[in-house]
């Protein structure tokens, strides 16, 4: 078991999205080629965010610091700390109405061969 401090780790990428030119940071926490699920702490200073973009598929915003607007077209949701919400699946965009971080949670899909894999199955060929 490998505990992380999201506490610190928003602090730390905060630090770095407000020195950044694009006035953004981002960690993968957990996630990679062998995982289902991907968790990316996601850091944007004031004023900055994420332009209209696809829905990564099932995904949710937890807001670690600060406070963002979640927009799509016919729709937006600001939230602040502590506040959750399921990502809509369509085109949106992401605003940090303050310094924020969040944590961006996204159910992938998993690669055949590592579910066989984890059955314990020769991967196809």
């Amino acid at each position: 078991m490998q505990p992380i401090s999201l506490d610190a780790l928003a602090s730390e990428q905060l630090t770095a999205a407000r020195s950044s030119t694009n006035g953004r940071s981002a960690r993968t926490v957990h996630g990679g080629h062998r995982h289902s699920l991907r968790q990316t702490l996601l850091a944007l200073a004031a004023g900055q965010g994420l332009d209209e973009h696809e829905s990564p598929g099932e995904a949710t915003l937890l807001v670690l610091r600060g406070r963002v607007r979640l927009a799509t077209a016919l729709d937006s949701w600001e939230g602040a700390a502590g506040d959750y919400v399921v990502i809509p699946a369509e085109r949106h965009s992401l605003t940090a109405i303050d310094d924020s971080a969040v944590l961006l949670t996204v159910a992938v899909r998993s690669r055949p061969e590592t579910l066989n894999e984890a059955a314990g199955q020769a991967p196809p060929r």
